[in-house]
């Protein structure tokens, strides 16, 4: 298919970027729009992805908290004026439209949350068919055979009648979960239902939804049928899931012929082994007996030592893997240390120091699926495999281990000989008490 593109300026719609939210859920990681992904943050790469399909103009709402961050991540970005609006605090999508509506036109609306990573024919499908009907609302729409806690669309033919938010398991009304990347044919009418939603109820943070709901009553919205991939970064865990379509689209468009691409400024010992589609950045060194698997990513500046392994992972800048660790399907941020130990199916964010000796635990005794606890709910997390989630800055001592899915917040100091079976806050010391004694012999 070919590239889709915004080649009719009068027909393309304006561009929404809903970029505020306090991001509660994915603790203990902060800032998820800011979470870099092969050097490059993820807001960051969905504008320039947006870019390149031919907008040239976003409205971004962030939030009272993050406008500065945000601000300061896209000073440079080429070939697309930004603007910004401030949502004051998390009052739903509603909300945020109306924050930004001083900086949109009349027009078409395009409103996308770039935390929901999806592939090019979406937006391609969503061009075409507003170019062909531009009268019309488009709202993209996954087909999820396995059940999925989303707003579902009830239809009548391609005709969205209502959205079903978060139904039974037995009572969805079809096979399509709600996905933000939706088209409204005219901003002005899209506020003005908004406001009115507010008019009704002021309270509450589904003023957009029920919106939406009022709007389908007199004007024709039509379900965009998607079954491409979709990864939602929701909670902590859905790191790995946009780490692994990164590491895809990376095998798929920056490898010469499935080999290895290094950086000329990269120092790799011919003792090392490099295998499959596998990227190291400037500066970087890989040293003898080291083995990188692909799909992986070595950041700029960071070392791998000696008898590591990296496979199905990513390495951020000037982190350092030491002698005979392993990295296996994991997220490693920025300036991370890791010492002789072994990193299985987790996330580490920024400046985590992972001591000697040190294991994620990702496999449960009975194989069951991995759960972890979010804003006090223990949550499934999809996932046979999981290791622990651990915060910017956290120090994790020699020979202390986390049991499958287990959370560790930033700052947080684990004791050595540590078993973490729950949830650490952040700044937390947890230590194990330890008796010892001596008896007999002499000094």
């Amino acid at each position: 298919m070919a590239e889709p593109r915004l080649t009719q300026q009068h027909s393309a719609p304006q561009l929404l970027v809903l970029a505020g939210g306090s991001s509660s859920r994915m603790w203990p990681l902060r800032e998820k729009l800011l979470i870099p992904f092969a050097g490059h943050s993820l807001l960051r790469r969905q504008l320039e992805r947006l870019r390149s399909l031919g907008w040239r103009r976003a409205v971004l709402v962030a939030s009272a908290q993050n406008a500065a961050l945000l601000r300061e991540e896209l000073a440079d970005l080429p070939e697309m004026e930004l603007h910004f609006a401030i949502q004051a605090a998390a009052k739903g999508m509603g909300d945020a439209v109306l924050c930004a509506e001083p900086l949109l036109n009349e027009g078409p609306l395009f409103i996308h949350q770039v935390h929901d990573l999806v592939d090019d024919r979406l937006y391609s499908d969503l061009l075409s068919a507003h170019a062909a009907q531009p009268e019309r609302a488009y709202l993209a729409a996954a087909e999820m055979k396995k059940y999925f806690p989303g707003g579902y669309l009830a239809l009548a033919g391609e005709r969205i009648r209502h959205i079903v938010e978060k139904p039974a398991p037995a009572e969805r009304p079809s096979d399509l979960v709600n996905i933000v990347a939706h088209i409204h044919p005219s901003a002005e009418r899209l506020c003005a239902a908004i406001r009115q939603q507010y008019d009704q109820q002021p309270t509450g943070d589904d003023h957009y939804e029920r919106a939406l709901a009022a709007l389908m009553a007199e004007q024709y919205f039509v379900a965009l049928r998607y079954d491409g991939p979709w990864r939602a970064l929701k909670y902590p865990w859905h790191v790995l899931d946009v780490m692994d379509a990164f590491l895809a689209e990376q095998g798929r468009v920056d490898m010469d012929n499935g080999e290895p691409v290094v950086d000329p400024s990269a120092r790799i010992d011919p003792a090392a082994q490099l295998s499959g589609p596998v990227v190291v950045a400037a500066g970087a060194r890989v040293f003898a007996g080291a083995n990188l698997v692909g799909p992986a990513y070595i950041g700029a500046g960071s070392i791998i030592g000696n008898q590591a392994l990296v496979r199905g992972s990513m390495v951020g800048a000037e982190c350092e893997v030491g002698f005979t660790s392993e990295v296996a399907r994991s997220y490693v941020g920025d300036r991370c240390s890791l010492h002789a130990c072994r990193v299985l199916d987790s996330v580490l964010a920024e400046g985590v120091n992972f001591s000697a000796g040190c294991t994620t635990a990702n496999l449960r005794m009975d194989r069951a699926e991995v759960h972890s606890r979010v804003k006090g709910q223990r949550i499934a997390s999809g996932r046979q495999k999981l290791g622990a989630i651990i915060g910017a800055g956290a120090f994790i001592s020699v020979d202390a281990m986390t049991m499958p899915g287990v959370k560790i917040g930033a700052g947080a100091q684990i004791g050595p000989v540590t078993i973490v079976h729950e949830d650490v806050g952040e700044g937390v010391r947890l230590f194990v008490r330890q008796r010892q004694e001596q008896r007999g012999g002499s000094t």
